[in-house]
Parts: structure tokens; C-alpha cells; sequence
């Protein structure tokens, strides 16, 4: 699972880079449009905010399995191996909660606007909040393949603390939890 997980998010990696690439254009685009020639292309705005959406969310995914969200670890790093498990399985429980609760709105909004179209693009307004079920779906794997190799003792002790101090330092210590 684990390998799945990085091959996914080199994918996810490789469609924001896309993403952000259109966006540019896009927007590049346009302001030399209306300036240069007194016109413009009407979809530029909002294809450009729904990709931002996109990125964001799928960056969110990418952060999610690399543990580069913002977090503290004054607490957790200077309790016993034992009480880090203890907290890692809580929060892990409280995140697959908070991924619950996402799906669940996101899925609401997917219906309620499924048969609603954008102003300019006119495509489905469900496409927009797909976003929603797209992390909810990769962030609960997540957290479950990190429960699962904690289950194992397959977690190396540096991943008990989701933190890292820079992005540079890898996440992952030498040796596995027993």
C-alpha cells in the first residue's frame, strides 16, 4: 500500500504541476490580452480559481503523506514510545473523523449541485466539489496505511511525530518500531 501511496502522489505531484502550468497561461494570457489588444478571454478567471481549488486540495493530499502539515510537538516527542503510539492512534482516529465529516459534506454539495452549471465554463458546479471527495478518499488511505504499518511495527519512530523540522530532513528513522 505504501508503494501505491508514493506512486499516487507523484501522479497528484505531476497534475499540480499542470494545473499551476495552465493557471500561468492562463492568467499571463489574459492580462496581455486585455492590455495589449482590449480584449480577453472570459474562461481565464474561472478555470484559474477552479484549478487553485484543485491544487490546493491535492497539495493538501501531498503534505498529508510527506508529514509536511504544520504541527507542535512539544508535548508528544517527550512522552515514552508507548504514550507517542497512544497519541498517534488518536489522532489518526480524530483525522479519519474529520475525513469522514469532509466526505460527507463534500458528497452532500456534489448532489445538491450536480445538475447546476458554472457561469462561464458551464460545466456541472459538481466537478468543483469533487475536490472535497477526492481528499477525503486519499487522506482516510493515508492515515489508514499509517495505522496499519503502526499495527505491524512497520513505523519508524521519527513517523510517531508527524513533524519534521525542515523540509530537507527525511521523515523516516532508521530503524522500525517492535
Amino acid at each position: 500500500m505504501n508503494k501505491f501511496l508514493d506512486i499516487y502522489c507523484k501522479f497528484l505531484k505531476v497534475i499540480m504541476a499542470a494545473f499551476l502550468a495552465v493557471m500561468v497561461v492562463l492568467v499571463f494570457g489574459n492580462v496581455v490580452l486585455r492590455y495589449a489588444f482590449n480584449s480577453g478571454l472570459t474562461i481565464s478567471e474561472e478555470l484559474s480559481r477552479w484549478l487553485f481549488v484543485w491544487v490546493t486540495f491535492l497539495g493538501a493530499i501531498v503534505a498529508m503523506k510527506e508529514g509536511a502539515h504544520l504541527g507542535s510537538d512539544t508535548l508528544v516527542s517527550r512522552l515514552s514510545v508507548a504514550n507517542q503510539k497512544a497519541c498517534f492512534v488518536l489522532g489518526h482516529l480524530l483525522m479519519l473523523g474529520i475525513c469522514y465529516l469532509l466526505f460527507k459534506g463534500s458528497y452532500e454539495q456534489v448532489i445538491i449541485n450536480w445538475t447546476t452549471t458554472s457561469a462561464v465554463m458551464e460545466v456541472s458546479m459538481a466537478m468543483f466539489y469533487a475536490c472535497g471527495l477526492v481528499l477525503a478518499v486519499s487522506g482516510a488511505l493515508i492515515l489508514l496505511n499509517q495505522l496499519v504499518r503502526l499495527a505491524r511495527g512497520q513505523l519508524a519512530e521519527g513517523e510517531l511525530i508527524g513533524i519534521r523540522e525542515s523540509e530537507e530532513e527525511p521523515i523516516d528513522a532508521p530503524a522500525p518500531l517492535k
